[in-house]
């Protein structure tokens, strides 16, 4: 039997990748990881509420409303996600049932049912809940052209709803556009969130968006402010992404948080089995980008968001 001697070198192998990109990637989320494990966020007990909005698809604004709802309910906060979108995505991530049979805003911005009649517990959180959209709501921009009050249905339910029910957070995913629905978010909300996505059309249409803040603040809520930007679906190893991301913080420099939220192949399958990604790999990338996100958002408190 011939033995062959083992060079000196072979015995590196024991660090053989240790410092390479991807071992660094993992080092860096575990890290990350253990930081948000002994991360505690205190709730003034104060409600704030957050319309989620950007009138380009596609860029994870369901997305973000869900995950972001999920992570603050899991440091604690008591948060009730509106869904106003009538494809209903954001009712499915979090589990709710939304057929055309049951109760949805829609009752509330049409036929002004109770707000509570239409609330349903996530069954991810006890801390989270979801008043659903249906695909009646598809109909509720014609409908409520003829409507009494029609800019401030919304916000009339939810602040009935939140004398009995407070709230730390309402968290309202709105549709893709800037029509009656968008506008019941807006004058219901004191804050607009908007997640941008890393591509090269990031900043397409957001100068119209911004003008029609201004114009609900000027003519139907005063105190609506831009308060949050979030950097989705970023891809580090492209040029373009950092580019956009240096773009928009230059642009908008205290609103923009600190974290950005990867493209995640998680993130992306969640919501086929109705949840979000903090409940579906809580451990995975994409959910650490948005736990970190939502403590960013919890550490601003409603006056901090305004003076930004």
């Amino acid at each position: 039997m011939f033995h062959v001697k083992q060079s000196e070198k072979a015995s590196s192998n024991e660090s053989f990748g240790m410092d390479t990109p991807l071992a660094r990637e993992l080092a860096d989320l575990s890290a990350r990881r253990r930081a948000l494990e002994s991360t505690t966020v205190q709730f003034t007990g104060e409600t704030r509420v957050l319309t989620v909005s950007n009138q380009k698809g596609g860029v994870g604004k369901t997305t973000t409303a869900v995950n972001i709802g999920s992570a603050l309910a899991a440091l604690g906060a008591k948060v009730l996600v509106i869904d106003l979108d009538p494809q209903g995505n954001a009712s499915t991530a979090l589990g709710v049932p939304h057929s055309a049979e049951v109760p949805s805003v829609y009752d509330v911005l049409i036929d002004e049912m109770p707000l509570a009649d239409v609330v349903q517990p996530s069954p991810e959180n006890p801390n989270l809940f979801c008043a659903p959209s249906t695909i009646h709501l598809a109909g509720a921009e014609i409908e409520l052209v003829a409507q009494v009050a029609r800019e401030h249905r919304l916000r009339r339910a939810l602040d009935v709803y939140l004398a009995d029910h407070p709230m730390d957070f309402v968290i309202i995913d709105c549709p893709p556009s800037l029509g009656l629905l968008t506008i019941n978010a807006f004058t219901a909300a004191s804050e607009v969130f908007i997640p941008i996505q890393c591509e090269y059309y990031a900043l397409e249409g957001l100068s119209q968006l911004l003008g029609s803040i201004q114009m609900i603040q000027k003519h139907l809520n005063p105190p609506l402010h831009l308060s949050t930007i979030l950097l989705t679906m970023f891809d580090g190893r492209t040029r373009l992404a950092q580019q956009v991301a240096e773009e928009v913080r230059t642009h908008f420099p205290e609103q923009v948080l600190e974290t950005v939220i990867p493209r995640s192949v998680r993130v992306s399958e969640a919501p086929s089995f109705g949840q979000t990604v903090i409940a579906y790999d809580g451990q995975s990338a994409g959910a650490i980008a948005y736990r970190e996100a939502a403590v960013e958002i919890a550490s601003r408190t409603a006056t901090q968001s305004k003076e930004k």
